[in-house]
């Protein structure tokens, strides 16, 4: 498929898709087996590669980079892509669920605990009947050693899934996902909170707070301790740092270099 049209926000690349965009080319990497991670990119990602370039360097790396947040959507329009949509992580893995359950494309979910899972396959196969779900495994908080990612490696190969979709947070489960690369015959799509707030644990912010950027607002307040700095901290210091960017881009006469 054509490369994709992008742009750098502080650094980090972000792509301009769609949804259907997405889906397409998963499809076709999926069938031709290809060993490839996709991002979902939001302000907390691109922040900490900004502090931590090797994870910057990981994000870079990825097939597909979206503009999962609300904040990297307007500046990518600022940017010069006027009509960019968000590509949210938990909405592309519904909607990639819905085209899997049409091409019959196996699933596979690693990530959160046993008991979520559970519940998450569940609901999705309710949602989706004739969605396969090749298998799931919730793997330990803690550093695998080597030999438990090659076990996982193992373990996902031999369910025949096509597609993996990554729940282990921001960064691991994108080091997760660049570790396999080469490895594991798979399309990996990194997808945060979304077993959380598909098998119903965590509750996602209203559909008018998320279209007004105001999801970061309902998260905080229903897990400050865990997301303070995430917010307080991350949010203030990228829109000053963006907004350095667009005046330096603009004071130099240089659009934002593309891909």
């Amino acid at each position: 498929m054509p490369a994709l049209p992008s742009q750098f926000i502080l650094y980090t690349r972000v792509d301009a898709t769609s949804y259907t965009d997405a889906c397409d080319r998963i499809q076709v990497w999926a069938t031709a087996k290809q060993s490839c991670y996709i991002v979902a990119a939001n302000v907390h990602v691109v922040m900490t590669g900004y502090w931590h370039r090797s994870f910057q360097k990981v994000v870079n790396g990825a097939t597909l980079v979206t503009p999962d947040g609300m904040p990297l959507v307007v500046g990518m329009r600022l940017l010069g892509v006027k009509q960019q949509q968000r590509v949210y992580g938990p909405d592309l893995m519904l909607a990639w669920c819905d085209r899997a359950a049409q091409t019959g494309m196996p699933i596979y979910l690693y990530g959160g605990t046993q008991t979520m899972l559970e519940t998450l396959q569940h609901k999705l196969q309710a949602r989706f009947p004739e969605l396969a779900i090749a298998g799931s495994y919730a793997p330990p908080f803690r550093p695998l050693t080597l030999e438990e990612e090659k076990a996982d490696c193992d373990r996902i190969h031999a369910s025949g899934a096509a597609v993996v979709f990554v729940g282990l947070g921001c960064p691991k489960q994108e080091e997760w996902m660049a570790r396999q690369q080469g490895l594991l015959q798979v399309v990996m799509i990194g997808v945060g909170a979304a077993f959380s707030f598909h098998s119903g644990e965590v509750s996602q912010a209203p559909r008018w707070m998320m279209a007004w950027g105001l999801e970061w607002l309902y998260r905080f307040a229903m897990e400050p301790g865990r997301l303070w700095q995430r917010y307080l901290v991350n949010n203030p210091a990228f829109l000053i740092l963006f907004g350095w960017q667009l005046l330096c881009d603009r004071r130099s006469g240089k659009p934002n270099r593309n891909r």
